[in-house]
């Protein structure tokens, strides 16, 4: 899955959270420095090009929807964390955030607990 810009993360998050939009009705979430239709069209469109977005053709003007779901592309995103930065290792990862005291003891315990529960499904 490709990566997005930080604005095409934004633009996303309305779809995800809204569903199919108008590029005009995404100028409706921006209060304070509403950028340029022209720019949210472009995005759009590149959004459309990488898969993200499709649309809805009415007359001369798109609706566009999202094809990829937020927890699909989380789930690619830390694919991508856990491969360029921990060589492909979720353990990497644990050890890491166990190293850095991000993760304390009772979390990692209930974690385990989530695992072995999960795995006797």
């Amino acid at each position: 899955m490709q990566k997005l810009t930080a604005k095409e993360e934004e633009i996303m998050s309305h779809f995800w959270e809204k569903g199919a939009l108008f590029v005009r009705e995404l100028m409706d979430f921006y209060t304070d420095k509403k950028p340029h239709f022209n720019t949210l069209s472009t995005i759009v469109r590149g959004l459309e090009e990488k898969k993200f977005l499709s649309h809805y053709s009415f007359g001369s003007t798109y609706q566009y929807y999202p094809l990829v779901s937020r927890d699909d592309y989380k789930k690619g995103a830390l694919d991508n964390v856990v491969k360029k930065y921990f060589k492909s290792s979720y353990l990497g990862v644990v050890s890491s955030l166990i190293e850095e005291e991000e993760v304390s003891l009772d979390e990692l315990k209930k974690l385990i607990r989530q695992v072995e529960g999960s795995s006797k499904k």
